[in-house]
């Protein structure tokens, strides 16, 4: 083999030998770059959960401008068990002077003659709170929605300070959408009589909803 030949031979085999190499170092630097990224997803979520399970348990006792009821289902005028706990609730900070208005919200569903919000004026209005008391906000179809819409004319009024009432899985998602909509909020969940499973459903979907809104935002997840 002459000089020429034997040396493009001896080239061509270095290269292919290097290729293999660089080729096997970067599928092993892949591989721990996907392994350390599915790590952090799995820790982000994972505090992300106890955030939510955490603030589960969190009642509020400080007074605020307005008290802020989060919409539930409600049939033709009839709030569901959801809705009526969380009107109860309501109702009863109300007495004991923890804010002095109270905010119902919440739109309607393809269908219905009546709003959420509208069902809950009518079923705080029939337990005595006088309609100077109650502020609707009638089109919100979420919970970003209804927040950010309350908001809008809630600090034109000079109130940013409100109690939120919704369910205790609820609470983390509601404080950050309130934060970010430039309400100081506290929360005070409504009793329910939910089943470990669902309790336990309900916390995975709001781990979800919270950590993905923590990072690209809540109005934007809320569009998407």
């Amino acid at each position: 083999m002459s000089g020429p030949l034997a040396a493009l031979l001896f080239t061509l085999i270095i290269g292919a030998a290097g290729l293999f190499v660089v080729a096997r170092f970067t599928k092993r630097l892949v591989l721990r770059l996907v392994a350390a990224f599915m790590a952090l997803v799995v820790g982000y979520f994972g505090v992300t959960f106890l955030q939510v399970w955490g603030d589960s348990y969190r009642v509020d006792h400080g007074n605020a401008q307005a008290i802020v009821v989060l919409g539930a289902a409600q049939y033709n005028g009839r709030p569901s068990p959801d809705l009526a706990a969380r009107l109860e609730h309501a109702l009863a900070l109300w007495r004991q002077g923890v804010a002095p208005i109270i905010v119902v919200t919440g739109g309607r569903q393809p269908g219905d003659r009546y709003t959420e919000a509208t069902t809950g004026y009518d079923y705080l209005r029939a337990r005595g709170v006088p309609d100077t008391k109650i502020l609707k906000e009638v089109n919100g179809g979420s919970t970003y929605e209804s927040l950010a819409a309350s908001a809008g004319f809630l600090r034109p009024r000079g109130i940013t300070k409100v109690m939120l009432v919704s369910d205790d899985y609820h609470s983390a998602r509601l404080l950050a959408i309130a934060h970010e909509v430039h309400l100081t909020a506290q929360v005070s969940p409504a009793p329910d009589q939910r089943s470990t499973a669902a309790e336990l459903h309900q916390l995975g979907r709001e781990t979800v909803a919270l950590g993905i809104g923590r990072v690209i935002g809540f109005r934007r997840l809320d569009n998407r």
